[in-house]
């Protein structure tokens, strides 16, 4: 008989950025169910240390830990305290939509310090750990949809996403050897704490829906099951690629 696909990550250690709420809070749950040593990390310790102290009470292993991942020096540190490191997901992420000409250099610094550059050390000081371990790993990079195609009032967001959907890929040709592999997930508008604003607008939420073919916007658990099949061994042949949870959207 054919083996059943393997999701299970018992024995490995998981870093999840961006933990605190939403998407990356979702994920270390899910991870931790599934058998990880997860380690969540954000700025707000309060949070964090609330979804830790959840998955703990619920029987699985978590730690918190209260760190800005734009501080490249303070994740290296944290990576390299680590036994090993088998998963990371870089999840955190920000947005300022605005119209392209009103783009300031501010607000640039903004969003693609957090959404690439801290993406990009982070992946770094990650692989090098991972390397170092010789067990190989899964880097899962938390896109977007508009890593895929443009939008109004969103060219900044664009431009770092469509700019980590290229980073994925070199990175995957250099880290293969090492047995890393490196992916992308790429939600449409999943309804959490920072898209809440957005949706708000009953204009801006019938013309997203419109593009949706499915009709809905996403939840939460509609990318837990992404992240978790790129974390195993499921998706052992997967690298330098992306999963486009959009609904449709990117389909025309």
């Amino acid at each position: 008989m054919t083996p059943a696909p393997d999701f299970s990550l018992d024995g490995r250690i998981a870093i999840v950025t961006g933990a605190g709420r939403g998407i990356g809070r979702a994920v270390a749950d899910v991870y931790a169910r599934a058998g990880a040593d997860v380690r969540l990390l954000a700025r707000t310790g309060s949070e964090i240390e609330d979804a830790a102290g959840e998955i703990r009470a619920a029987g699985f292993r978590a730690e918190a830990a209260a760190i800005d991942v734009t501080d490249g020096g303070a994740f290296r540190g944290y990576v390299a305290s680590l036994p090993r490191l088998d998963i990371l997901v870089n999840n955190a992420g920000t947005n300022r939509p605005g119209p392209f000409l009103d783009v300031s250099e501010e607000d640039f610094d903004h969003v693609a310090g957090l959404n690439l550059r801290a993406a990009f050390f982070a992946m770094q000081a990650a692989a090098s750990r991972m390397a170092e371990g010789g067990r190989g790993g899964s880097i899962v990079n938390m896109s977007s949809q508009m890593g895929h195609v443009g939008a109004r009032n969103r060219t900044l967001y664009c431009a770092t996403k469509w700019a980590l959907e290229g980073l994925t890929k070199a990175a995957s040709l250099e880290l293969a050897a090492h047995g890393i592999r490196v992916n992308t997930i790429c939600p449409t508008f999943v309804e959490t704490p920072m898209t809440k604003p957005f949706l708000e607008d009953e204009t801006f939420r019938a013309d997203c829906l419109a593009r949706i073919k499915l009709g809905r916007f996403g939840s939460v658990s509609d990318i837990t099951g992404a992240a978790l099949f790129l974390a195993s061994d499921a998706s052992s042949l997967m690298t330098g690629t992306h999963m486009l949870i959009d609904g449709g959207w990117t389909a025309e």
